[in-house]
């Protein structure tokens, strides 16, 4: 099965990810940035890395999702809040509602990563106190938490878990 990794980072934690992923997928398959607008035209599996913007995938991400068809597609995505709480499936189902119908969505995957410090800066003046995005101890917990991701056992989940999702779609 050819595969590709295309990614969109903007702290570097997606990327990350992404080599985690593609070495899971082939342990010679490098991720390729956004930016480079690869063509996916002769891929089995195309796969997709951003990091959450507002809920859902970054808009470089976005405009390169719009241009696949017809594929086997697969996301990953850090955020900088619990990889196991409903937000992050709600931004993977929003990823995932981004794809042309004609793809066929065989994977998901998300862990936490660093938010950026303009972001958290952004975040302590964005919005008023009892808002409920506004700056709290308990947010400033989980951004601290956000900080040490994605960490070691972070990558050996993503390799594993594309790794899987390689075999699964072989078999």
């Amino acid at each position: 099965m050819k595969s590709i990794v295309v990614v969109s980072s903007l702290t570097g934690n997606t990327l990350k990810v992404a080599s985690a992923v593609a070495y899971g997928l082939d342990d010679n398959l490098e991720a390729v940035k956004v930016e480079e607008n690869p063509d996916v035209s002769d891929y089995d599996l195309v796969v997709i890395g951003t990091w959450i913007d507002r809920g859902t995938a970054d808009a470089k991400a976005q405009e390169f999702i719009k241009t696949i068809k017809n594929k086997k597609v697969a996301v990953f995505a850090t955020l900088g809040a619990y990889p196991d709480s409903d937000h992050a499936k709600k931004c993977l189902d929003n990823i995932s509602k981004l794809f042309d119908s004609s793809n066929e969505v065989v994977g998901q995957f998300i862990c936490q990563g660093a938010v950026s410090y303009k972001m958290i800066e952004r975040m302590k003046t964005m919005f008023p106190e009892g808002h409920p995005h506004a700056m709290n101890e308990d947010r400033r917990k989980r951004l601290e938490e956000a900080k040490k991701h994605p960490d070691e056992a972070d990558l050996a989940a993503a390799r594993q878990y594309f790794a899987e999702l390689k075999a699964k779609l072989e078999a």
